[in-house]
């Protein structure tokens, strides 16, 4: 009845709708539930036909194979139509390392990682160490409730070590298994300490031969009472009995007579010597030291767990004390040891209630989509609540593509932009991730390279690369911040920066008017049903062109959708799985489109002020005076300039910045910076170092024939010598 109410209930809200009957992630419970149905119903068969248990059996086990024939014709019918919804990424997640779902926008999400020891014991504390130990005592007194338990933990610790947002699963089987640790630890040290205060004043008789005999005659007598009282249960004690007589009896003959019988038992039992440690080690344990020795461990034990347990109660409270503080209102501290409180994330969503109009649309990544409708009361481009793919990948383009598409973007989204902006795990950090998502859905993003390797740091001063550097990201997180990054004025302007840095807002300027008019009009609305509050909406014509480029993101999991993207998920885990390569040759890629480009713009520079040159070129005369030339005569000038720079250079022995660059790109094997930069300056082509050495015998060194090709047209000479008279030749390695 619960589940057939709730489930009800469940597909009426919208954003749920029939998944309880459709994802395999929630059929569980349902076929859970038919499971009981037919069971309920071959109890009511049973009872009614007043069935013995053998053919209750036969009963359930032709009904059940009715049951699953059923279920399997229903499901070859009903999957091809695509009615049943795929596990989700997060779901696989839990099997895969984390960062290879294939889906950049899971892999991006910082709670999806593997919990370390370190989350454990911070979320968990001495629970860690008591757990393991009572799942160790479960095991030993095995039940239909222990057995839960231990199902429960060895679950709950496999998901949670799979994805630390799950730690939270451990906590009460964790705490079971810990108290049960501690109550038999305890329990075991209370009745230690209290046994042995009550036998101290006992004496512990020894066995000999006459205890035994009198123990003899004493279980005589017992056992003809039990007999005369009734012969059913008197058999067995009687039989018990004359064991524990025949036990005691070769005991105490042990060192006497009955040696010989016992030597040949010995003989015929494997595990005579355990018992024999065993009783050795009861007798010690019964022994006056043996009790000292005991009460004093339980003695530890009970000062152990006192002193576990009051740090244990001192760090929940301290814990619990530090988790129900806003996380957005942060205390640090300065060089001299001053606590601050920074509230500059509270301040700027105020900043943005008070002083933005209430249809405001604030553009920001989806993190902070919650803390700015909760506190602000704006609206947002995505929040967590965002399931659209492509939304998130539209918003993660804006943000780290060329400013000025990023830009003819935002003006059709948004009012405002909020960004992180105090270093660590602000936007520009996570903005790698940021920009593998959009290329997720936009394949033009980052050509060839699902990764997006291109974008991000190369090194760990923080430089930027290229493309990450001309991104709308970083010229508003870093606007007059770095030396030459400042936004366009006619695009941007700050409204907002808060007291440490933590956030800066920025304006948008020339917001399209009729895109926002188009958004907010109802007509443009795609509701469920007329008046809903679950309108999925859709974008204004103004975003067409965009829109147009992107591909649908075809989850792995989806067995709905036809496999047409096998090659981007191969390269995505070939990317993943060798992170150094991926970039390396993500840098390359990027620095040789960019100077692709520069050379096409040189190009088209160089036409049209070709008609320039030759009516305004002028040359200076040794006596100040000028003379006007033609264009040939310019370029000839050009040439020998660089002639020269190329002989000075070749002639000169010196280690020099310019040196040390040549040799890591033949060295690293860049042959496409190393071309822009030949094209750019073919002068250094020539440089030689203290050595004598230069880029040719660089090349030859690491056997890179391509550079050494490269090199050769350029004009560079392969049989020279260096200052030790090696040539480049001599330096081949085989």
């Amino acid at each position: 009845l619960f589940y057939t109410i709730g489930t009800a209930l469940a597909i009426q809200v919208p954003v749920v709708g029939w998944a309880p009957l459709k994802s395999l992630e929630q059929l569980g419970p349902c076929v859970v539930f038919l499971v009981y149905q037919v069971l309920q119903l071959c109890e009511i068969i049973r009872k009614r036909h007043n069935m013995s248990r053998k053919e209750a059996w036969k009963l359930r086990i032709k009904i059940f194979i009715g049951a699953a024939l059923l279920g399997i014709l229903l499901l070859w019918l009903v999957a091809p139509s695509g009615y049943f919804g795929p596990l989700s990424s997060r779901v696989r997640g839990l099997f895969v390392p984390h960062t290879k779902t294939g889906n950049p926008l899971v892999d991006s999400v910082a709670e999806h990682q593997a919990a370390s020891s370190q989350a454990y014991f911070q979320y968990l504390h001495y629970v860690c160490t008591f757990a393991p130990v009572g799942y160790i005592m479960v095991m030993f007194y095995l039940s239909d409730t222990s057995s839960f338990l231990l199902a429960w933990g060895t679950a709950s610790y496999f998901f949670s070590h799979k994805m630390v947002r799950l730690i939270l699963l451990t906590a009460p089987i964790g705490s079971t298994l810990g108290g049960i640790a501690a109550g038999r630890i305890l329990a075991w040290s209370v009745r230690t300490l209290w046994d042995a205060t009550s036998s101290s004043k006992q004496t512990t008789p020894e066995i000999t031969n006459e205890t035994a005999a009198n123990e003899d005659e004493t279980d005589e007598t017992v056992t003809s009472g039990k007999n005369r009282a009734g012969k059913g249960s008197g058999g067995k004690e009687k039989k018990h009995k004359k064991s524990k007589r025949s036990n005691i009896h070769n005991a105490g003959n042990s060192s006497g007579g009955g040696s010989r019988h016992n030597n040949s038992h010995k003989s015929k039992s494997s595990f005579d010597g355990f018992v024999a440690l065993q009783n050795g080690i009861d007798k010690a344990l019964k022994s006056q030291e043996g009790i000292m020795v005991k009460r004093s461990c339980a003695v530890v034990c009970i000062l152990a767990l006192h002193m576990f347990g009051t740090a244990f109660k001192e760090y929940c409270w301290k814990l619990s004390k530090d988790l129900s503080h806003p996380s957005i209102i942060q205390k640090g501290r300065t060089r001299d040891g001053r606590i601050l409180t920074i509230d500059d994330y509270r301040e700027a969503y105020w900043w943005l209630r008070d002083n933005t109009p209430k249809d405001a649309r604030i553009m920001a990544w989806w993190d902070y989509g919650y803390q700015i409708a909760g506190i602000a009361n704006r609206t947002t481009i995505a929040d967590g609540n965002t399931w659209n793919h492509e939304h998130i990948a539209l918003l993660g383009k804006a943000l780290t593509t060329d400013l000025d598409e990023g830009y003819s973007i935002a003006r059709h989204l948004a009012d405002y932009v909020l960004l992180w902006t105090g270093g660590g795990g602000d936007d520009l950090a996570k903005s790698p991730h940021l920009a593998r998502i959009a290329n997720s859905v936009y394949r033009d993003h980052c050509p060839n390279d699902p990764t997006c390797r291109a974008f991000g740091f190369i090194d760990r001063q923080g430089t930027p690369s290229a493309m990450m550097q001309r991104s709308f990201l970083y010229t508003l997180h870093s606007h007059k911040l770095k030396p030459g990054v400042e936004a366009p004025a006619n695009m941007f302007r700050e409204e907002f920066r808060s007291k440490y840095g933590k956030v800066r807002i920025f304006k948008i300027l020339q917001v399209d008017t009729e895109s926002k008019r188009w958004v907010a009009d109802p007509k443009n609305l795609v509701c469920d049903v007329p008046g809903s509050w679950f309108c999925p909406g859709q974008y204004p014509p103004g975003l067409s062109e965009i829109i147009s480029k992107k591909k649908d993101f075809a989850q792995l999991e989806d067995f709905n959708k036809k496999k047409d993207d096998e090659q981007y998920q191969k390269k995505y885990f070939e990317n993943l799985n060798k992170p150094d390569v991926a970039k390396e040759r993500a840098l390359r890629e990027e620095a040789y489109l960019a100077q692709e480009k520069m050379k096409k713009k040189a190009q088209e520079d160089a036409k049209s002020s070709e008609g320039k040159m030759k009516s305004k070129s002028f040359r200076v005369n040794a006596d100040g005076s000028s003379q006007q030339i033609d264009s040939e005569t310019l370029l000839a000038d050009k040439k020998k300039k660089e002639e020269e720079a190329k002989e000075l250079n070749y002639k000169t022995f010196k280690d020099t910045d310019e040196t040390t660059y040549m040799w890591s790109l033949i060295n690293d094997g860049n042959i496409h910076s190393l071309q822009a930069l030949l094209e750019k300056e073919p002068e250094m082509a020539f440089v030689r170092s203290q050595d004598g050495r230069g880029p040719m015998w660089w090349a030859f060194e690491a056997n890179n024939q391509e550079v050494v090709k490269l090199l050769m047209e350029k004009g560079v000479p392969h049989n020279d010598a260096d200052a030790n008279g090696k040539k480049p030749v001599d330096l081949l390695q085989n």
